[in-house]
């Protein structure tokens, strides 16, 4: 019986034993892709010392002026939290003592970083061993002429980090990967070895092709043994190479083929020998290709042969404790996990080269990856060229066994291709002759050249992609315009003198994030998400989309999740029970349009468009069922229905289709409605759930009540320690620190004390806390960019989305000198559920407290205290008092989630 890949991987061993390797930080093999029996991890605690003055490269590390006075836990960079080490110096020297075990006598010994930026030079005993410059590719050298077994001996490594303009940097303003940020180990190797195994599948002819790689031409004919456990049985192959040749293939035809794919992501096992060499990998049978939308011409990406409708994350795959390094192989298994988990189908790596462990956890799970090579920040001079090249080599070979990457992206938004402002011809072919060596160097993936942006077009390139963000009530005339120039030989999206062909059109990143002006800050991601998915799945020939971003980094909070990935509430399981973000990244998917909320008088038939997309082969049933249901709140919190119905579609797979509008009629009365959706497939299972809210104008009032009401401004006192304010003319008043909020609410004339049934007052409220934006001192200049340390609440446009972390206000609510509640306002909320203070947006570039709502308060009036002002002022006063700092915020029938004003509700 074949065995588990992930037992097998864990049960190859750390020569110095299980105890050990669970006292250090990532004990796992570091590469499950390349991996040999005899190995030994040098993670942990190492002698430390900063070269502020620059001891020099030559020196050895006995005459180093730095010196070892500090201890560093390796692989995490210098400067964050998880190595123990505050970032002091741009230079670092790393010792520690190895004993390589007599048992690996007559094999080569080889160290290994994983990563090490910038120039990291290597000694043992004394002797240089040698030096490498590239921050983001592992680095290899060879130890055995120096190496004595089962003898103490002294490994040190300097890393040079000085910047340079020409090196690739990539994000790392978000914390840098100072010094070594991946796994230092031993590793023991054959006296001729193996550099690489690539396993290329070919699943059209049911045949793996096996590359076997030399490090240098081989002195003689080699062979080189290939076994792949199958379930039907091993299968053995042999590939010579030739002397003198660096490499050699052999195909391996295999037996009933297990696809990998997102739902049953299976991975075939490998093994190589040459000699006394031996040398484990795995690999994926899979296919990456484009085909068209099955009844249309519109080409998207596929997997194994199928098309792929591309649901994708930009994860700039950060850690707030260990930057570029996390900090256990169960956090980057539960990062690809918390991908799946939502119904995404892939991430890109954003300029980074990729752990190797995420990936392997991404291959084994079923996400799939594009991986960028990192940026310069500096000119597309011979230096950053060269670098670019030797790091895009590197990262396609250390990355070719792993199934889930399915796409190269050699360049982003133009960064450090510019010289001054100009992006010239001649880097633009330079550009274009990149995306031709990874295209050499790989053409089982699709390649791009340049990841666009702001102006800025394609060369060459396998993905016609491109990024934007806006509004999500500007998203559905965009793709509009994108699907109209869209088609082959358009130059739209490509410089001059280069056009489009047949590849796939996606969008490579998009979202809100820089949509607003000074983008929005933190703020309920959401709406606008959900204008931009009801527009995306409206366009079909857009075959794909990259919401920025998997998770917060420390200047954008548009993730998911945070950054130390706790979670944000979106309210979509209160406003539609049962639904999560899975039902907007379904295979099947309703859409209602660009507008999620509108606007119409009450007793209206309102035209709802509905639009059917799905992207997928799967048997569904003759017909999908989709039924809908309205549901009104009223100016006095009730909620009742307001209409129900199903209709019938025809189904076929793959289908996109405009269906006919929903003509609804609203009812007489106002408030706000909102209409549910569900679609179910011929058995009368669920398949998706959407929603949309009408607000119900110059309608009635709720039967058998009188309301006295005033709008959130018009209290009659307010003291505040912190602040008050009122926002867009007096919809919401804020109250920030201790103090109350008075109203003074007139009784209507004529009414009598015995015609009142009940009465209570009646409001929406929330704590208030008072954020960085709304201070009376307040740099409003702040640098939201390239990884600038700002506060969360600080953009104007910000008002934290609801999270794990709550704000809470203790109020007392006096009636007329009486004390008659004491209540709990648990957060200042900001999500979905704010349906009204998103829909009173202006929509000019710019967030005024969007989606922020509270709970609604209701506080019973005794009879008494009614027939005593009725007798007296025929005045109710209304005093909300807080008993600590947590503040009050009043929302008004336009805010917020409830369609009301403060105020008494009187029962006939």
């Amino acid at each position: 019986m074949r065995k588990l890949l992930g037992a097998a991987l864990l049960a190859i061993g750390c020569i110095k034993g299980q105890a050990q390797a669970l006292s250090i930080p990532l004990p796992e093999h570091p590469r499950p892709d390349l991996q040999r029996p005899m190995w030994q991890n040098l993670n942990g605690q190492w002698a430390f010392g900063f070269d502020p003055e620059n001891s020099g490269e030559a020196n050895t590390w006995q005459e180093a002026s730095a010196p070892f006075d500090r201890q560093i836990t390796v692989p995490f960079p210098w400067g964050s939290e998880l190595s123990g080490l505050e970032d002091e110096a741009d230079i670092g020297w790393y010792s520690r003592s190895i004993r390589v075990d007599p048992s690996w006598q007559g094999k080569r010994v080889f160290l290994i970083i994983g990563a090490s930026d910038w120039e990291t030079t290597v000694w043992l005993d004394g002797v240089r061993i040698g030096m490498h410059r590239g921050g983001y590719v592992p680095i290899e050298m060879d130890l055995s002429p120096h190496i004595r077994f089962g003898t103490e001996q002294r490994l040190v490594i300097r890393a040079d980090d000085i910047r340079r303009e020409f090196t690739l940097y990539g994000k790392q303003g978000y914390g840098n990967a100072r010094g070594i940020w991946q796994t230092v180990y031993l590793e023991a190797r054959g006296t001729e070895y193996l550099e690489a195994l690539h396993l290329m599948p070919d699943i059209d002819r049911s045949r793996v092709v096996a590359t076997a790689i030399l490090p240098e031409p081989a002195s003689a004919d080699l062979a080189v043994n290939v076994s792949i456990p199958t379930e039907s049985g091993p299968v053995v192959a042999e590939a010579v190479i030739p002397e003198g040749e660096l490499q050699a293939d052999v195909a391996i035809p295999l037996p009933a083929v297990h696809l990998w794919t997102l739902d049953d992501p299976y991975l075939y096992e490998a093994e190589a020998t040459m000699g006394n060499d031996t040398l484990r990998t795995y690999f994926g049978m899979r296919k990456i290709s484009v085909v068209n939308l099955p009844g249309t011409n519109y080409p998207y990406v596929a997997l194994n042969n199928e098309p792929i409708y591309l649901q994708l994350a930009l994860d700039q795959s950060y850690h707030p404790e260990g930057f570029y390094t996390f900090p256990s192989d169960r956090f980057m298994r539960e990062e690809i996990e918390r991908s799946k988990s939502i119904g995404l189908n892939g991430i890109r790596t954003h300029i980074k080269v990729e752990v190797p462990r995420k990936l392997y956890w991404a291959d084994r799970l079923g996400l799939l990856v594009m991986e960028d090579l990192p940026n310069s920040w500096g000119e597309p001079g011979a230096r950053m060229q060269a670098e670019s090249e030797y790091t895009l080599r590197k990262m396609v070979r250390r990355d070719f066994n792993h199934p889930s990457v399915f796409s190269w992206v050699v360049f982003n938004e133009t960064w450090g291709l510019k010289r001054g402002d100009s992006y010239g011809r001649d880097t633009q072919n330079w550009v274009a002759s990149m995306y031709y060596l990874a295209k050499s160097l790989d053409s089982t993936r699709l390649v791009e050249d340049n990841s666009i942006c702001c102006g800025y077009g394609h060369t060459e390139t396998d993905i016609n992609s491109w990024h934007e963000y806006l509004p999500g009530y500007k998203w559905d005339s965009h793709l509009q315009q994108i699907s109209e120039n869209t088609y082959p030989g358009s130059t739209y999206h490509f410089e001059e003198g280069f056009m489009q062909g047949g590849q796939p059109n996606i969008n490579s990143e998009c979202g809100n994030v820089w949509g607003y002006e000074g983008s929005t800050g933190d703020v309920d991601w959401s709406w606008d998400y959900h204008m931009m998915m009801n527009a995306f799945r409206s366009h079909p020939k857009v075959a794909g989309w990259l919401y920025t971003e998997h998770h917060d980094v420390i200047n954008e909070w548009n993730g998911y999740w945070r950054f130390d990935r706790s979670e944000k509430e979106t309210g979509l399981g209160e406003i539609l029970p049962g639904m999560s973000l899975n039902d907007w990244h379904g295979a099947v998917y309703l859409s209602t349009g660009p507008e999620i909320c509108l606007e119409a008088g009450a007793g209206e038939t309102v035209e709802i468009p509905l639009q059917l997309s799905v992207m997928s082969g799967s048997s569904y049933g003759a017909a999908l069922s989709i039924k809908y249901s309205a549901t009104l709140t009223n100016t006095i919190g009730e909620t009742k229905a307001a209409g129900a119905g199903s209709m019938e579609v025809p189904y076929t797979p793959w289908m996109q289709k405009a269906l006919e509008p929903l003509a609804l009629k609203l009812p007489d009365e106002e408030g706000l409605v909102l209409v549910a959706f569900e679609v179910l497939d011929g058995n009368g299972n669920r398949l998706h759930q959407n929603f949309m809210h009408l607000v119900v104008q110059k309608g009635n009032g709720p039967e058998g009540y009188t309301v006295v009401s005033k709008l959130p401004d018009a209290y009659s006192e307010a003291e505040w320690s912190g602040k008050v304010w009122s926002v867009l003319d007096g919809k919401k008043v804020n109250g920030a620190g201790t103090g109350h909020f008075t109203y003074e609410l007139e009784l209507p004339a004529g009414l009598q004390a015995d015609k009142v049934r009940e009465a209570y007052f009646l409001a929406e409220l929330s704590a208030k806390e008072l954020f960085v934006k709304d201070r009376e001192t307040y740099d409003s200049d702040q640098d939201f960019m390239r990884g600038s340390r700002v506060s969360p609440s600080g953009n104007p446009n910000s008002y934290p989305m609801t999270d794990q972390q709550q704000f809470p206000s203790e109020v007392t609510i006096t009636v007329n000198g009486r004390e008659l509640a004491l209540v709990t306002l648990e957060d200042d909320p900001a999500d979905h559920r704010g349906v009204l203070s998103w829909h009173s947006q202006p929509r000019d570039g710019k967030l005024r407290e969007a989606g922020s709502y509270g709970y609604l308060v209701r506080v019973d009036l005794p009879e008494d205290l009614i027939r005593e002002a009725l007798a007296g002022s025929r005045t109710v006063r209304v005093r909300m008092q807080t008993k600590g700092n947590g503040g009050i915020a009043v929302y008004g029938k336009d805010f917020g989630r409830y369609p009301l004003d403060p105020g008494l509700v009187l029962r006939k």
